[in-house]
């Protein structure tokens, strides 16, 4: 067959049924399903959605006040900090039940998987330390002083660095992984919260609740080299709470959930230009993205509600209940 009669019968009939006709087996890529998995910090449960339509699959009850959570590397575990019972729950995600949990150190709020798979940073707020967790071991194998109530932590792509963020002493703490020693210390502003790595390793986005801005930190000279401030017109300052953090994996956007400002900020993360504000539910507290980063998922823990953002429209679709005070927020492909 001519190249020409080729392209005729594609256009005709169409590329499916031209290759099938032709004996030509052609594998179409399955669809991915994914779900969204919410802790209720208020309600004492995990909240599992269905990403495509939107619907709550179901409502698990878990430890007591559930913030952080966190997904196993093989994505078929869902790690929670239950704060009050001080300890990490163990979800399995094949059955959704709940397996023997992992020691914590006391009060956990929100920790990190490191790379290897192997091993939880844990903040321990009320004793000052970040722990770290032997998953394999299910134990705990060793305790970095850092600063007064630790918050936030970050891990740097490589698994080197880790950063804590500590709310009264308003720091973050670059911590050598190896060495298991906090190196160098950086002044941001007051309550930090989060702290949200680029995809190149080069910064660390640190966010201030009460200070209400967000500090860029070169991660290599460890010194802060922009501060982001936030204006929402008819919005008092005092209502602008910077909180959850996340950074496109081509560092060209950011977004800030603001917390009782009820908007989600949408900034250029090489001008470091607040471009919009995107209205979602209330007290918007944490974020992720879908798989492909083409959606934002939001917690909104006044209002007990998810919102949903178009990444590429820069606008939020809809708004779904779920638990009460929702705070932690994962996207299991």
């Amino acid at each position: 067959m001519s190249e020409a009669m080729i392209s005729t019968a594609l256009w005709k009939y169409g590329t499916a049924a031209f290759l099938a006709g032709a004996g030509i087996l052609l594998t179409v890529a399955p669809c991915l399903s994914e779900t969204i998995l919410v802790s209720n910090e208020k309600g004492n449960t995990i909240t599992v959605l269905d990403a495509d339509s939107l619907t709550t699959l179901r409502t698990i009850p878990v430890g007591q006040r559930p913030r952080g959570i966190v997904l196993s590397k093989d994505r078929n575990t869902l790690f929670i900090c239950a704060s009050d019972d001080d300890d990490i729950n163990v979800l399995d995600l094949t059955d959704y039940t709940l397996k023997e949990p992992l020691p914590s150190g006391p009060d956990p709020e929100t920790f990190a998987l490191h790379p290897d798979g192997q091993h939880l940073y844990v903040s321990n707020e009320d004793d000052s330390l970040v722990s770290i967790v032997d998953i394999k071991q299910r134990r705990v194998i060793g305790e970095i002083p850092v600063g007064v109530e630790p918050e936030g932590i970050g891990i740097s792509p490589d698994g080197r660095w880790i950063v804590n963020t500590s709310e009264t002493t308003s720091m973050a703490h670059f911590i050598d992984n190896e060495s298991h020693q906090v190196v160098s210390n950086v002044l941001v502003d007051a309550r930090p919260r989060h702290a949200e790595w680029t995809a190149d390793g080069a910064q660390v986005w640190v966010s201030a609740e009460v200070g209400g801005t967000v500090t860029v930190i070169d991660a290599a000279k460890r010194s802060a080299v922009q501060k982001i401030k936030f204006a929402v017109p008819g919005v008092p300052d005092e209502a602008i709470q910077p909180v959850g953090i996340l950074l496109t994996a081509d560092r060209k956007l950011a977004f800030v959930a603001l917390g009782p400002a009820n908007r989600v900020a949408v900034i250029d993360a090489q001008t470091y230009e607040v471009k919009r504000y995107l209205l979602v539910g209330q007290r918007v507290w944490n974020l992720a993205f879908n798989h492909d980063q083409s959606r934002i998922y939001t917690t909104n823990g006044v209002s007990s509600d998810i919102s949903v953002i178009d990444v590429a429209a820069q606008r939020v679709l809809k708004s779904v209940p779920v638990g009460e005070q929702p705070w932690g927020i994962v996207v299991r492909p």
